[in-house]
């Protein structure tokens, strides 16, 4: 029986043989310039809220994990060109990767914040009942061609104002490797168009429309934090002002209206 209930978001390593072939599969992450940060030189207060916002980007990149995995499961199941297949195998990959440092990060600032999440609740699964292909299409529609796409210039646009070392490494490599993720939602909508018709066009604007709102309502109630510019900077994060604007900025330019050109999303 699934369990419910909310768990403590903590991470581990095994260690030993597996950390060395993980070492191996993603060698950039160790040669960053870790050890560097060095919490003492900010306000206490811009500490805790980066070492909060630091938590929570490992968490949102474990999330993306699992949406990633489930959307490979689902273009599998679908039958999807193989060489198509074989690149999305990595995103599950990169997305631990992403994990690591950001944790890391944390764990540099004086260790990650509590934070609660239901591990049944990482993903959400398409119905059952659709067919193998639009369930495949409707997660790739909401991993990759909203949440991917919109992540990929505001990841730019910190990774730009970033400027402490370690971090705009960090920034960096996760900006390279989203870039990737972003394109694959759009080759795979541009191959399954023939396959698509009125009906399964209209439940993909649906989740189009749905996965948009649950982010554009996530900007609206964002609160500004007031902290100086430079700090936060220094710590990987924008002003909020400078960052709704990239978001709202982004969101029209590659998302709605590359949707709107493959028949995805009205108006």
């Amino acid at each position: 029986m699934r369990q419910k209930h909310e768990e403590l978001f903590e991470l581990s390593m095994l260690g030993d043989a597996f950390e060395k072939r993980y070492r191996r599969m993603r060698p950039e992450v160790e040669r960053m310039p870790w050890g560097t940060l060095t919490p003492a030189k900010y306000p206490t207060e811009i500490v805790a809220a980066a070492r909060r916002s630091w938590t929570l980007s490992a968490y949102q990149e474990h999330r993306t994990g699992a949406a990633c995995a489930a959307t490979l499961e689902a273009l599998i199941a679908a039958r999807a060109p193989l060489d198509l297949i074989a690149v999305a195998t990595r995103f599950p990959l990169d997305e631990m990767a992403h994990v690591e440092m950001c944790a890391r990060i944390a764990g540099e600032l004086g260790g990650g914040t509590p934070l609660l999440h239901n591990s049944w609740s990482l993903v959400p699964h398409p119905s059952p009942s659709l067919p193998p292909l639009l369930r495949a299409a409707e997660l790739v529609v909401r991993v990759f061609c909203v949440g991917e796409a919109v992540s990929i210039p505001l990841l730019r646009g910190t990774w730009k104002a970033s400027s402490h070392p370690l971090l705009t490494a960090v920034l960096g490599r996760i900006v390279k490797d989203e870039a990737a993720h972003g394109r694959f939602g759009w080759v795979f909508l541009d191959w399954v168009a023939e396959f698509l018709g009125e009906d399964e066009r209209k439940h993909l604007r649906m989740i189009a429309r749905e996965e948009i709102a649950k982010l554009e309502t996530s900007w609206d109630n964002m609160k500004p934090k007031v902290f100086g510019v430079g700090d936060v900077n220094a710590l990987g994060w924008m002003e909020s002002e400078a960052y709704l604007a990239l978001a709202r900025r982004a969101m029209e330019t590659v998302v709605k209206a590359p949707l709107r050109a493959r028949g995805l999303l009205d108006g």
